[in-house]
């Protein structure tokens, strides 16, 4: 099967560059690859794409050599595994506040023993059958991966819990949704201190961390810390800009 760029970089040791995408843009997967991205964080929690949408990107990511690590829209089992089926190399699950769920997660994507996932073999990662066997389950287990978000308060309390579970890869703050409850909460937690909790947890557990960043300095500030999954750029980002450009050049033309 495909190896990940993801996990050879965590397991060398190395940042991981992720941009993020959120819609239907198939020469965006090619532009990225092109740039030296490793992989794209494929949202699906917050937009919305037909399962046939989401295969027919999958394949550009795999044509063009990127990983794709797919926020899924749902927790249901079969559903988890058949998007790393359809060739997602990582998911990306909000809302993991407790050590139960992370359990759960990995018992719905890796093989055993680590989880109880179900094999097909017939799906683009395994080459629609040409690769299989104790083989294919041992690659799948290697060159996939679980990233949980940190996104309470509650997570933040339990994250040291949440990091020692066996087939977890990652750890990944959500600064929108921790903030918004923190400041909703009855709590002397502060989203710098959930972070300093969250990068100390990782390093003891040999797990990897980021967040998304919205500027290079705050990428410094994040890899500073030792987080390896920091999330910069994307395609709002990039039109914003773009866009942004073209109405300053037409305003030098037309006048304001």
């Amino acid at each position: 099967m495909r190896k990940s760029n993801t996990c050879a970089k965590l397991r060398a040791g190395e940042p991981v560059r992720i941009c993020s995408l959120g819609h239907f843009i198939p020469a965006y997967i090619r532009l990225a690859a092109h740039y030296r991205y490793d992989c794209i964080w494929l949202d699906l929690e917050h937009r919305a794409m037909s399962d046939r949408e989401v295969q027919a990107l999958l394949t550009y990511f795999h044509l063009f050599d990127i990983d794709c690590m797919l926020r899924a829209p749902t927790l249901e089992k079969t559903r988890l595994y058949r998007y790393l089926e359809d060739g997602a190399s990582g998911l990306m699950i909000p809302h993991v506040s407790t050590a139960e769920k992370a359990r759960m997660l990995v018992n719905a994507v890796k093989f055993p023993p680590l989880g109880d996932r179900g094999l097909d073999g017939a799906g683009l990662d395994s080459d629609f059958i040409l690769a299989g066997g104790d083989d294919f389950i041992d690659e799948a287990n290697r060159e996939t991966f679980l990233v949980v978000q940190i996104e309470t308060p509650e997570a933040v309390a339990n994250v040291d819990e949440i990091a020692a579970v066996e087939g977890v890869d990652g750890l990944f703050i959500g600064p929108g949704d921790l903030g918004l409850r923190i400041k909703r909460t009855d709590t002397d937690l502060t989203l710098d201190a959930a972070i300093e909790t969250v990068a100390a947890v990782a390093k003891r557990h040999g797990k990897a961390w980021g967040c998304p960043a919205a500027s290079a300095e705050r990428v410094q500030e994040l890899h500073a810390k030792g987080a390896q999954l920091i999330a910069f750029g994307g395609e709002f980002r990039a039109l914003m800009n773009a866009l942004q450009q073209c109405s300053s050049e037409l305003d030098q033309v037309y006048g304001t």
